[in-house]
């Protein structure tokens, strides 16, 4: 996809364009700016721009949001400004415009997959430029299959890895009687129960963390991911404290519920096609996993009396992505750190993780826990 120069933070000097220092310039400079640099800039972006100085009503721009702006940056205002400005966007949907190439309708598919406004769809449309690509759920996926594939030849289980006498002994899973061992509290995402478990995880992971990442980086996907494995082994450790934790349902089940809920708050916005269809088999597949790994935790041990991994790392998951999550999805490029609601969830979430660190500590021997023994 070609992309248009950036204009630099140099090429628009204060002085020029805010003479009296006041710290903003009128919207007239602005349109007159646009007028001399449109053709440098990508179609959409100059559309959004003019929106934004037409429904301006102060009559005046923040200078550092105009260099922003100019220098192909967003500053936290910019799409207020746009939602509470008089104008509309004019022009055609991005979605019907024609002509387009593969790697343009696949960026095309992932604004609507992802996006609830038209405003941040056709930004993000003439932003991307696969680089860097979506590397971190790609990695993490990668690194998952060639885990399960080796311990498949050498616990001789390619179907049923939990079945193996071997399967706990490695130092990928969360164990109660080594949860000193703090590694594994992130680490277990690498091992799974069994074929069917790696290959729901690794759907969900693929077809909803993917896009997702493409949109928001890597960054703050790998945010929520790991987040939701913390929480995860942690919710374990607390509720189901006998058991082991294995597979990476922590991590998908917060982006998969992150995902879904934006979806759901922003119904009337998100413009992908069959969407009720393709919610209901998302939530039909979070079902399955989740109902697979809640039988199996009960099911008669293979080896007791150490019990089969624990169900309870989906549900801190959720509660990860119905949070944060939500959070993350909801400010498309705007600063997290200027977001209170970020702050909330985030010292909430802080709270909980020291609070279970404290439980790990002083529970386990308070309350005389009958522990399995050291696999």
């Amino acid at each position: 996809m070609t992309k248009c120069p950036r204009l630099k933070p140099a090429d628009l000097p204060q002085e020029k364009y805010d003479p009296d220092n006041s710290g903003f310039i009128s919207t007239e400079r602005f349109k007159d700016l646009l007028e001399a640099h449109g053709s440098e800039l990508d179609p959409h972006k100059l559309e959004v721009l003019l929106a934004l100085a037409d429904g301006n009503a102060d009559g005046k721009i923040c200078y550092q949001d105009f260099v922003n702006l100019m220098s192909n940056k967003r500053s936290n205002s910019f799409r207020r400004a746009i939602l509470q400005g008089s104008r509309q966007l004019k022009g055609c949907s991005l979605n019907d415009e024609v002509g387009l190439g593969l790697s343009q309708r696949l960026v095309r598919h992932v604004a609507y997959e992802t996006l609830p406004r038209e405003v941040d769809r056709k930004w993000y449309f003439d932003s991307y430029t696969y680089c860097p690509p979506p590397w971190f759920i790609l990695a993490i996926t990668i690194a998952e299959v060639a885990v399960f594939i080796y311990y498949g030849f050498k616990l001789d289980r390619l179907v049923l890895q939990v079945s193996s006498p071997s399967f706990l002994k490695s130092p990928l899973p969360y164990h109660p009687q080594l949860r000193a061992q703090a590694w594994r509290y992130f680490s277990y995402v690498f091992m799974h129960t069994g074929i069917e478990h790696l290959s729901l995880n690794m759907a969900m992971q693929l077809l909803v963390g993917v896009p997702l990442e493409m949109v928001h980086g890597a960054l703050r996907i790998g945010l929520v991911y790991w987040c939701g494995v913390l929480a995860g082994s942690l919710a374990v450790s607390v509720t189901d404290m006998t058991a082991p934790v294995v597979g990476s349902s922590g991590g998908v089940y917060a982006l998969v519920s992150a995902h879904l809920a934006n979806v759901v708050m922003n119904w009337s916005g998100m413009k992908c096609q069959f969407k009720l269809f393709r919610m209901a088999m998302a939530l039909v597949c979070m079902s399955v996993e989740f109902g697979r790994a809640v039988w199996l935790r009960f099911y008669p041990p293979a080896f007791p009396p150490c019990p089969n991994p624990s169900f309870v790392a989906h549900l801190g998951g959720v509660l990860v992505g119905l949070t944060l999550g939500v959070v993350v999805l909801q400010n498309y490029e705007q600063r997290l750190q200027e977001q209170s609601l970020f702050w909330i969830f985030f010292c909430v979430y802080t709270l909980f993780v020291l609070c279970a660190v404290f439980w790990n500590i002083f529970a386990y021997s308070l309350l005389d826990v009958r522990m399995p023994p050291v696999p």
